[in-house]
């Protein structure tokens, strides 16, 4: 489809007098092979489902997706662009309420919030493009780039696997690395072991246990994990729903050690209560998952007034934009899996150098294109 820009006073006037309403919404279910088998400390995969939207305004077409489950897209297709289509293409904020609105009787958390995620990015990205301005220029960008810490180091892997992944990632300046631990308790002091000795100290390591620990047994790993390896970062060492846990966690953990959580939240209700209760020293959240960038903004201020950083889970090619105008964050997760398969997908992605991503200004929406051609062979 050509691509029209809407640019200068004429498309501000249009767009002023609410001439671009949404004309279609679409969506596309993709699954891709893992290049290796996947585990954390609860779940193991060998592939991977992205949920890509794309809406239509005056021959500009938006896109967003989410790492969901198929059904995602035909929720899109049907509920969803049944609320949306019609409405301002100026106004994301005012879509995403109908969106919630349609999905009453269904249930908001898990899939559909997934859903009005990837449509909400859209939608953000389609007025961007109408306005002829980068997505980070749009929300109003506090940085020219994010840092980004490398993650997988899967329980799956061999320690070979393990030590060229983690220590790849340094070489290529990635100041923070992370791994997964927690499907054989056992051995994770020596797994971690080995991780610090091939990152060397330079580099900070964390660890990710998606909350496969119980509370004390998750106490005495963070104190053996910050001796012997000066880990750094403790994600989810017990359940996230394990507020109390948490807490405890946190007041008891090395002092040096912080503990994060947060990438399963699905509206700002969840974040504010993680917040309130002092459960982490960093609140993660997810543009695919958490209501897309409208809610995004959302965690970001709750974030801003607890003076609690903010970490972006994962899909890193479309956190590098909202995340530029989020004051209260501080990196974001460079997720081998969604990264490879955003590399496979997408043209346009932000550019990682040194360490960081940095969106382009010049480019208008958040500048991704998908390369359908390269898409089909793993449509669902």
């Amino acid at each position: 489809m050509a691509r029209r820009r809407i640019t200068g006073p004429a498309g501000s006037a249009r767009a002023a007098a609410g001439e671009f309403g949404i004309e279609e919404l679409s969506a596309r279910a993709y699954t891709i092979p893992t290049d290796a088998p996947e585990a954390d400390g609860t779940l193991s995969w060998e592939e991977t489902t992205i949920v890509v939207a794309q809406a239509r305004s005056a021959e500009q077409v938006g896109l967003g997706y989410s790492y969901v489950a198929a059904p995602a897209a035909a929720l899109i297709e049907g509920v969803l662009a049944a609320a949306v289509t019609g409405s301002d293409a100026m106004s994301p904020p005012a879509a995403w309420e109908r969106m919630r609105a349609a999905v009453r009787n269904i249930g908001y958390p898990g899939v559909a919030a997934c859903a009005i995620s990837a449509v909400d990015t859209a939608l953000w990205d389609l007025k961007a493009r109408l306005l002829d301005v980068s997505l980070s220029t749009l929300l109003g960008a506090v940085r020219e780039q994010v840092p980004v810490y490398g993650s997988g180091g899967f329980t799956s892997y061999t320690d070979a696997q393990l030590a060229r992944q983690l220590a790849g990632w340094v070489r290529e300046g990635i100041a923070a690395v992370k791994m997964k631990v927690g499907s054989e308790p056992e051995r994770d002091t020596e797994r971690v072991r080995r991780a610090r000795e091939v990152i060397g100290r330079g580099a900070e390591l964390y660890v990710d246990a998606n909350g496969a620990y119980e509370r004390k047994q998750a106490l005495r790993l963070a104190e053996l994990f910050w001796e012997q390896s000066r880990v750094s970062w403790f994600e989810e060492p017990v359940s996230c729903d394990d507020l109390e846990g948490l807490r405890m966690l946190r007041d008891r953990a090395p002092a040096p050690m912080r503990i994060a959580a947060g990438e399963y939240g699905y509206e700002p209700a969840y974040f504010q209560r993680m917040l309130a209760s002092g459960a982490v020293d960093v609140l993660q959240a997810d543009v695919t998952r958490c209501g897309g960038i409208t809610q995004m903004l959302q965690v970001g201020a709750l974030c801003a007034a607890a003076a609690v950083p903010m970490s972006a889970h994962a899909a890193p090619s479309l956190h590098a934009h909202v995340c530029a105008a989020i004051v209260a964050v501080e990196d974001i997760e460079y997720f081998h899996d969604h990264a490879r398969i955003e590399a496979m997908l997408f043209d346009g992605l932000p550019e990682l150098l040194e360490g960081a991503l940095r969106p382009d200004p010049d480019r208008p929406g958040h500048g991704l294109e998908l390369r359908e051609p390269d898409a089909e062979r793993y449509r669902v």
